[in-house]
């Protein structure tokens, strides 16, 4: 139980979580120059260290004062990846690299993995774009202390002056992410192993004790998602966790957050195991009834209030409205109102650091805005009682009446949309259409898109950007890196071709820059996993596109060659999951309204020459709802949206799409269900697990599978590739099998990109060789 000397609640304002990546990208600069050697561990060490210096000092200056206020959310790459490290769930196949004591070099070895060690599998975090590394757990997993991280952030942050809260995935979550380790057993499941991980929490939270630490946070957005096991279950198992952590003779007090959704009926079984407070997204969900809160007495409540994943203002009024029936309710129930504090929903993480870096964004729109800092502002404003609860707390809501956010020709147009213009016909009829056209080999390869971002490039963007660079100037860059990378793919003798995105930052951002409806940022930097960060554009009107966007460059790429080349577009449904999308209209009429503006440019595409269009939605399983009964809806009008804007495609035109982390099997009849002619999806770093969800008896289109992992810097041998090739012959046969790597290649270096690309394509050539002699 806790020490007598550990404090009896937690201060009333706090946050879940905050940006760990620094307000200038401290983090990815710091680790990049460690990994290409240009600093040693102990400047990266230093570096490091300041950053975490000044995201406490901030946050302290902000208003979260108080032992215990501010999260000590930091992680050198992913926080599931440091909860298993912390535990020693280390994968068998790592043991001769990665062994006793953990460090930030065994996480990155994890994580990145080696020339001889692909990394661990990598997917979404619930339903966002940020990215977690998979835990492996087996049966023989051996668990105990052996990442001292939690305990060494703790005893820095008291070096200067600061009390933080130790942050950890909890037990019961860490469990539902993981899969089993290789050479499991049939039917194993790593929920069998929870008594075991919580004993060694029990162990680290007696650590964090001992170092003095008042309060540990562990993290269980596991049951807010509807799992592999029922609800009676999940109940259950999270009593059994929660209870005998709670039952440990030492350890700090424990706030159990629940970000992400509501959890709903499982709140009475969270509230009576023992910890002392309970945190709840109460913007993604409800607040709870007075019978839910059955068991409150003698428990604290952080209400999340302000909703960490967005980029709007918080109504203050209604929020203080929200807070105060909840605390009437936790009255009824038997609690104490006054210990009911305010928090953010989620952690900050997912929104850019702060509004006072940016200022080349309409005035009118800034006014709507809260990045982490001024949410965190809002959270001690709620907190320390200054809104009245019903009041009008200033603008909020994306509806506005200046000029740029109503659109009626938009409107219109989607008023006379029908069933027909979503359908392409039956796909025999396309695909005899399309290799008469293409006379494409068996086993066609390709990439998915982008090429490296070379310092060359960057810098003529950054130029133009400037004006120091003109129109003529800046296009002429771009062309002569497109002829480079078309030669580079003549050369190695891919079959379908890409003009490799110079021109684009990024492949949401571009997009937005060129559609109206959206505004850019100029540092509203997001984390998406280790040193990859984004910059969420924001989608705040009707969407409509003035002119062509992509066509110039597409165009020029087929010029130079006789082989197809890919027209390249980012799909609705993914540029709405990666923006911050208005909130006063439903997401699909929103989808609906980029859908359109994509197919204008797909038309546009085809009337340059262009006979493969790429749209690629690596975010369709991203935004699907967490509980089933919530996700039909979503997939009907996610794929409308795409067969919208792919739709008025002609017969002869072959349409992909491309998709990663989006663990195909959960959405396999959606993805049937957009009707792309081929498929590209992420596979390699689950070593191709993926082909076994695919049907080949339903899914008869086109179907790529990724034979090379693009987030490591690892080459990939020949034999590697030619496993996952014969692995994808052996489930999906020949004929609908194509051959790329798992995702674009824009954060790759050339040396690497040419080696693999070289591998895979002799794999290819090699299984079609083997083919002929087999139909010989």
């Amino acid at each position: 139980m806790p020490t007598s000397t550990t404090p009896a609640a937690l201060p009333a304002a706090t946050i879940v979580g905050y940006p760990r990546i620094g307000a200038a990208r401290e983090l990815k600069r710091a680790e990049e120059a460690y990994w290409a050697g240009r600093i040693d561990r102990a400047e990266f060490d230093s570096r490091t260290r300041e950053l975490r210096r000044a995201t406490r000092a901030r946050l302290v200056e902000l208003g979260l004062t108080g032992d215990a206020a501010v999260p000590e959310t930091y992680s050198v790459y992913d926080q599931v990846l440091d909860a298993a490290a912390t535990v020693g769930a280390v994968p068998a196949r790592f043991a001769d690299v990665v062994t006793g004591a953990l460090d930030v070099d065994d996480l990155f070895t994890l994580a990145r993995g080696d020339a001889e060690h692909p990394p661990l599998e990598m997917t979404k975090w619930f339903d966002t774009n940020y990215h977690y590394l998979v835990p492996e757990i087996g049966p023989d997993t051996a668990f105990g202390p052996a990442l001292t991280q939690a305990v060494d952030l703790f005893r820095e942050a008291r070096e200067d002056g600061v009390t933080t809260r130790p942050v950890l995935v909890g037990p019961l979550t860490l469990l539902l992410l993981a899969k089993p380790a290789d050479g499991a057993p049939e039917g194993f499941d790593p929920l069998d192993r929870l008594d075991d991980v919580v004993a060694a929490y029990a162990q680290v939270l007696a650590q964090l004790a001992e170092a003095g630490a008042p309060w540990v946070q562990l993290d269980e957005p596991g049951l807010v998602a509807d799992q592999r096991v029922d609800a009676a279950a999940l109940a259950q198992a999270l009593q059994r966790s929660l209870r005998q952590l709670a039952r440990s003779a030492d350890r700090p007090r424990i706030l159990v957050t629940t970000p992400y959704g509501g959890i709903g009926d499982l709140l009475p079984a969270l509230l009576g195991t023992g910890v002392e407070a309970v945190h709840l997204d109460l913007t993604r969900g409800e607040l709870p009834t007075v019978e839910q809160l059955a068991g409150v007495a003698g428990v604290q409540l952080v209400a999340g209030l302000v909703e960490g994943r967005s980029v709007w203002r918080t109504d203050l009024g209604t929020a203080a409205a929200r807070l105060q029936e909840l605390r009437d309710r936790v009255e009824r129930a038997g609690g104490d109102p006054e210990a009911v504090g305010v928090g953010t929903s989620v952690s900050l993480q997912h929104v850019p650091h702060s509004l006072t870096a940016e200022t080349a964004l309409d005035p009118r729109l800034v006014e709507t805005l809260a990045f982490a800092d001024e949410k965190v502002a809002e959270v001690v404003r709620l907190a320390g009682g200054e809104v009245t609860p019903g009041a009008v707390d200033g603008p909020r809501s994306v509806v506005r009446d200046w000029e740029g956010v109503r659109n009626g020709s938009v409107w219109e147009r989607q008023a006379a949309l029908t069933d027909a213009d979503l359908d392409r016909g039956p796909y025999a009829a396309r695909e005899e259409a399309q290799q008469e056209v293409l006379q494409l080999p068996p086993l066609p390869t390709t990439t998915i898109g982008s090429f490296p971002q070379t310092d060359t490039i960057r810098t003529a963007r950054a130029e133009h950007r400037a004006g120091r660079l003109d129109d003529d100037g800046y296009r002429a860059a771009m062309r002569e890196e497109i002829s480079q990378v078309i030669a580079l793919q003549e050369r190695l003798g891919l079959d379908v071709l890409v003009h490799g995105e110079a021109e684009r930052n990024d492949m949401v951002q571009y997009f937005a820059e060129n559609l109206d409806g959206f505004a850019t940022t100029e540092h509203g930097w997001v984390q998406s996993y280790g040193s990859r960060c984004t910059r969420p554009s924001i989608l705040f009107g009707d969407v409509s596109r003035p002119a062509p966007i992509t066509v110039e460059w597409s165009q020029y790429a087929q010029s130079l060659t006789a082989k197809p080349v890919k027209g390249m577009l980012t799909g609705p449904v993914t540029i709405l999951a990666w923006s911050f999308v208005r909130d006063d209209q439903p997401l699909g009429q929103t989808a609906q309204q980029v859908a359109l503006a994509l197919r204008d440019e797909v038309a546009d595409l085809e009337a340059a020459g262009l006979r493969i269009v790429q749209v690629d939605e690596p975010a369709l399983r991203e935004l699907l709802p967490l509980r089933r009964a919530d996700q039909p809806d979503y997939l009907r009008w996610s794929v409308d949206a795409f067969r919208l804007a792919t739709g008025g495609a002609a017969v002869g035109t072959q349409v992909h799409t491309h998709l990663c982390y989006s663990e195909f099997n959960e959405v396999i009849d959606a993805i049937d269900g957009l009707d792309a002619d081929v498929t590209s999806i992420e596979s390699a770093r689950s070593r191709g697990e993926v082909v076994e969800a695919i049907d080949p008896q339903r899914f008869d289109r086109g179907i790529g599978p990724g034979v090379w992992d693009i987030h490591s810097p690892r080459v990939p041998s020949q034999q590697e590739i030619t496993e996952l090739i014969e692995r994808g012959e052996a489930r999906i046969g020949a004929r609908r099998l194509w051959v790329n790597p798992d995702c674009g290649l824009k954060t790759r270096a050339y040396a690497e990109t040419e080696a693999s690309l070289e591998h895979l394509v002799a794999a290819a050539k090699d299984a079609r060789e083997r083919i002929g002699v087999a139909a010989g």
